[in-house]
Formats: C-alpha cells, sequence, structure tokens
C-alpha cells in the first residue's frame, strides 16, 4: 500500500485502523499430510533426533548454526534443556509421518506481537528429512500457523555464504530484503546475515503455491515432482538475492 500524508504534509504509512497486536503461537501440534510438528520435548525426542542426526557423517549441517554438531547424545540433550524449552525461541520437532519418528528440530524466534513480526530458524533437519516433500510441507506448516495467528511479517535470516538456506528462502516464497554486514559474530568468525521475509498480503498465493505442490498428483509414482515449487513461488518474490 502507498504511504498516507499527516495533516502537515508528511508521508507516513498507511494506516491500520484494525490493528490487534497477534497472541504468540501456541505451543501445540501441527499436523500435516507427510510430517507433524510436535512442541518439542526432550525427555521425548532428544534420542531418536541425536539418532537421525547420526547419519550426517561430516557435521555438514551444523556449519551455519551457532552451535553442533555434538559429539554425544549427553550434550546434545544438555543443549536441548538449556536452550529449547522457553517461548522464544519456541521449537518444534519435525516427525515424519512415513516411519513416525523425529527427523528434525524448527523454531520460532524474535517473537514480536507489537510489531506483528516472527522469525523462523533454527532449522535443523536430518539428512533423513532432507530434500523431501515432509521438509517442505514443515514450512508450510509455521508459516500457516504464523499468518493464521495475525502475524504481519515472517522473516528468515541467515548467514550470507550459506547458499543452501538463501536458495531455500526464496522457494519457499520469502523475498530478499538485503545483507546486514557484520551482524554477529559466531564460532569464532563473523557473520553477515541476508534477511528474506514474506508479508500477510502474499500468504494467500504463496498458500495456494504450496498446496498444488504438496498434493499427491503433483508427484510421480516413483515420488518425483511434476512441477517445482519454485516455479509457483518465483513471480511472488519481490526481489532475488
Amino acid at each position: 500500500m502507498e504511504p498516507t500524508r499527516n495533516n502537515l504534509g508528511q508521508n507516513i504509512g498507511f494506516p491500520l485502523p484494525n490493528w490487534v497486536p497477534p497472541p504468540f503461537p501456541p505451543r501445540k501440534s501441527m499436523v500435516g499430510r507427510l510430517c507433524r510438528l510436535e512442541p518439542l520435548d526432550p525427555d521425548r525426542h532428544a534420542a531418536a533426533l541425536f539418532e537421525a542426526d547420526a547419519a550426517d557423517v561430516d557435521g555438514r549441517s551444523w556449519t551455519y548454526l551457532p552451535y553442533g554438531p555434538f559429539g554425544d547424545l549427553p550434550s546434545y540433550r544438555a543443549w536441548l534443556d538449556a536452550n529449547c524449552r522457553g517461548d522464544d525461541p519456541l521449537f518444534f520437532a519435525v516427525i515424519a509421518n512415513a516411519d513416525d519418528r523425529p527427523a528434525g528440530l524448527v523454531s520460532y524466534l524474535r517473537i514480536t506481537p507489537a510489531s506483528g513480526s516472527i522469525e523462523v530458524g533454527h532449522l535443523h533437519y536430518s539428512p533423513r528429512l532432507q530434500r523431501s516433500p515432509a521438509a517442505t510441507e514443515a514450512m508450510y506448516l509455521m508459516m500457516k500457523c504464523a499468518f493464521e495467528c495475525g502475524y504481519r511479517r515472517y522473516e528468515w535470516k541467515c548467514d550470507v555464504l550459506n547458499a543452501p538456506s538463501r536458495a531455500a528462502a526464496q522457494r519457499l516464497g520469502l523475498s530478499f530484503e538485503g545483507v546486514f554486514r557484520q551482524a554477529t559474530v559466531y564460532k569464532g568468525r563473523n557473520r553477515d546475515t541476508a534477511w528474506y521475509a514474506a508479508i500477510d498480503a502474499e500468504w494467500p498465493a504463496l498458500r495456494e503455491a504450496f498446496l498444488a505442490w504438496l498434493d499427491p498428483g503433483n508427484f510421480e509414482t516413483d515420488g518425483r515432482q511434476r512441477t517445482r515449487l519454485s516455479d509457483r513461488t518465483r513471480p511472488l518474490l519481490k526481489q532475488r538475492g
């Protein structure tokens, strides 16, 4: 929407006469056809997640996270207990319906109801979940819940050097918004942070793109996709980068 003007003739943001800050996202399961997201419970999920992550023998999936890899279950469990029991970040375990076993972690973070802004992050998918339709459905469920709760802005941030994460954000329909230089330090090194986001006005078209891609009819009997999600979301992006 275009800016409006105040009585001094200055441009100001468009009005939000019916704006009501959304609630915090609920700590409850989100259920899809291919996966479900359960509120993280280290007592129930830690051992299975650690086992699934062990398939990443060289630890490649941890490179761009500020923690990990974990050498043993007790250290992983200690990290979960110390960092993943709060309301922000709010963590969920991704359970693949195909085998009913935990295969990854996702979270909401920087949850700011007053601004209607929420971020998705702390994503860690085990090799069993990576590049699977269930992995995409997990992201759809997270975005769906956020916008249905009433959030106006859904963010994704990553190390500017993390090419797979940058590609994933845009595949999911989040537009590039720029780079914050020297944004933080992690694992003893600099991080420039790339920002991506989708807003509530874009959600209806994104939802239709996800539902069309996730439809069983979009997949061959051998599991190959007939159309790519990126082909459906690329026209919706405001900027790529």
